[in-house]
């Protein structure tokens, strides 16, 4: 009987879906619509779809006969979508007695500087004023009471909100950090006196200091918490069998854990893109490379060094901050559904508003009315007259009639007025690239960029010249790279602890990492591991700063190398980032702030298989009229005719089932013997 592993990454507008055998290695391939009234259903379907392909006779359960599915790995977009559209309502907030406004003092933070600061008002908080409640009671920094916990006042809010019908409840004391007894007593009260709410407490979602962000880190998984055991119920039931779910922190973790800490959801599917980026592009022979995930609504990029994603703990969706360990991703508005307007001052723009899936744009014949980026590609023939191979036909005749349309608004031809919309979509996305590159201190040149997603691949020469990129490596089947990538990922859970010194006492830090890593053990133990793999990490700042760093620290026992070790990587960090350091300046003492873990429970990850067909020198399958500089015939060629070596020179197009390479006049593609096209420009 064959055995697969399947990875499901729900998109806004394709469910992505990869099977690989876990015997031959051979990895199948296919993309089905999304469902978005019920992600589950889009789930299912391509299950049963790539099942359906990879095997031969299918039972009535959608799975083929003589087939066992192993293990099933899903990224999800359920707790982002909440967030993003602000589905937040019905939220209780429990906090100590004298800091019922700390959601509304929150941090001085102003968009676009401070040249706007006079018209801005803050956004509505997660959690409105009237319905927090506060509890009398008070630990210090260190984690001593100083005031008892008042269970009569606690055990009054808790029925405030069973009366009201709040349901979703976050707690958050002062200094809980430090000492969690009181958090855990105002829980034991909520589970007597309301036992239909579902609570978060923050020193179980962040043991770290910093109230705000703790309070609404904490605030934002009670909110997703019902919608994710909803979903997961739901889909649990249908699929009939356990499975995993992506983490923003670049692990997986079963769905009976997951939903306890939802929060660790809410980067889902862009994590396991930069992790499957990362380990295509480290076969090949780019350990650091760009990542750069193209879809119908965004496009995500990030950064990998030797191998790894960077990480941050800075991060925030919409406009929550959740200071939970993520894949440093950015965002931009600038996918293949992105709109097309004009300005008030009669200029072209492109997005961030997107038709989304749902009508979607033009070309799509859905009842679209604005044009998109897609439309632009179609019009110039740069995109086939369908997708995934013929399935979706697309309408050019309504792309080409509203891009008429638009040009005749701008007073330009509709060739200028196309390839505008696909200029200044591509400086959108170049200006995420440089955020996540030259602000983080990295020169974006020295890295090749991987580009994959539906229409990750379609602007990746103007990329090259906009960025100067020495080169971009499109692998196959890009648009399911995120799918494949979480077949990749090891189980993986952080924990933290707030420790605020300047003289590190070696003997409580071990303390305090034996009790996080034990922390780590039980819950490895819990998903079935036996191979522990434990990592080490510390925030620093000089003394006086008001952000740390984070830096690795090694394993093995505290010692006075390990200090130095860890000293030395901080300034050596904070020097790279920021152009400066103190480590001979015996003023700026050196702060320890957090100490964390990371427990890692490691998997075989599917070997990337050499390209064993194809041809070096295949000729097109057919041509087309395609727009570049001018209209002219460019040979179309189809991806899985190329064979290692194979070399396609511009004018021209690189078609495949889920996603098209167009390759301009001055570039070429080369086939390398994993199948990745890496394009580049010409030398002269």
């Amino acid at each position: 009987m064959r055995s697969v592993r399947i990875g499901v990454d729900t998109g806004g507008t394709f469910t992505d879906v990869v099977a690989v055998d876990e015997q031959t290695g051979e990895i199948t391939t296919t993309k089905t619509p999304s469902t978005p009234a019920n992600p589950a259903d889009g789930f299912m379907a391509g299950i049963a779809k790539v099942l359906g392909a990879a095997g031969p006779e299918t039972v009535p359960s959608g799975i083929p006969s003589g087939t066992r599915v192993s293990a099933v790995v899903h990224g999800t977009t359920v707790a982002t979508n909440q967030l993003l559209e602000d589905r937040v309502a019905d939220l209780g907030f429990v906090t100590t007695e004298g800091f019922e406004f700390i959601l509304e003092i929150a941090r001085q933070s102003v968009p676009d500087g401070y040249g706007n600061s006079y018209f801005w008002v803050k956004p509505p908080r997660i959690v409105p004023v009237h319905r927090v409640r506060t509890v009398g009671g008070r630990m210090d920094h260190t984690g001593a009471e100083v005031r008892p916990f008042d269970e009569a006042r606690a055990a009054e809010a808790a029925r405030w909100f069973r009366d009201r019908g709040i349901t979703a409840i976050g707690v958050c004391f002062l200094h809980s950090y430090a000492n969690p007894d009181h958090e855990l007593r105002m829980r034991e009260v909520l589970a007597r006196e309301h036992p239909g709410a579902v609570v978060s407490i923050s020193s179980d979602v962040l043991r770290e200091y910093r109230e705000y962000e703790r309070s609404v880190t904490t605030l934002v998984d009670a909110a997703v918490k019902p919608t994710m055991r909803r979903y997961i119920a739901n889909l649990s039931e249908r699929l009939g069998m356990p499975f995993s779910v992506m983490k923003s922190n670049g692990g997986v973790l079963s769905a009976a854990e997951v939903v306890h800490q939802p929060i660790t959801t809410v980067l889902s599917g862009p994590a396991a893109g930069a992790l499957g980026a990362a380990l295509i592009a480290s076969t090949a022979g780019h350990p650091s490379v760009i990542t750069l995930d193209g879809g119908g609504t965004s496009t995500d990029v990030a950064v990998v060094v030797d191998g790894e994603p960077s990480l941050t703990t800075e991060g925030s969706i919409g406009r929550y901050p959740c200071k939970i360990p993520m894949i440093d991703i950015v965002t931009v508005g600038a996918g293949g559904g992105s709109v097309a307007w004009v300005s008030p001052e009669g200029t072209l723009k492109v997005g961030p508003k997107s038709a989304g899936a749902d009508p979607g744009p033009l070309c799509y014949g859905r009842g679209g009315t604005e044009v998109t980026v897609t439309d632009a590609h179609v019009f110039l023939g740069r995109v086939p007259p369908h997708l995934l191979g013929g399935e979706i036909p697309l309408d050019a005749d309504a792309a080409r009639q509203g891009v008429e349309a638009l040009a005749g608004k701008l007073g330009l031809s509709p060739e200028r007025t196309a390839t505008g919309i696909l200029e200044i979509s591509a400086f959108n996305q170049s200006n995420a690239i440089r955020q996540i590159t030259v602000k983080r201190g990295l020169d974006v040149r020295d890295f090749p960029m991987v580009a994959f997603g539906g229409s990750g691949p379609l602007l990746v020469c103007r990329l090259i010249d906009i960025l100067g990129l020495p080169a971009v490596v499109v692998p196959p089947d890009p648009g399911n790279v995120s799918a494949f990538g979480l077949l990749t990922v090891d189980v993986k859970n952080d924990y933290v602890r707030t420790f605020v010194t300047r003289e590190l006492s070696l003997g409580a830090a071990a303390e305090i990492f034996g009790e996080l890593e034990a922390q780590a053990a039980d819950a490895l133990d819990r998903e079935g591991f036996t191979d522990h793999v434990f990592a080490r990490s510390a925030d620093l700042r000089y003394y006086g700063q008001a952000y740390e760093v984070r830096v690795p620290a090694p394993a093995g026992p505290l010692d006075e190398a390990w200090r130095e070790e860890v000293l030395d990587r901080f300034h050596r960090e904070h020097d790279k980032l920021y152009g400066y350091g103190y480590r001979d300046d015996p003023r700026h003492g050196v702060e320890w702030v957090n100490l964390r873990v990371s427990g890692i429970g490691p998997i075989t990850r599917p070997a990337i298989r050499r390209r064993p067909y194809g041809t070096a020198d295949p000729g097109p399958a057919r041509t087309r009229e395609v727009f570049y500089d001018e209209w002219a015939p460019a040979p179309i060629h189809r991806r899985a005719d190329l064979g290692p070596g194979a070399v396609v020179r511009g004018p021209a197009v690189v078609e495949e089932y889920g996603s098209t390479l167009p390759v301009h006049p001055g570039f070429t593609a080369t086939m390398d013997e994993f199948g990745n096209l890496e394009v580049r420009r010409d030398h002269e």
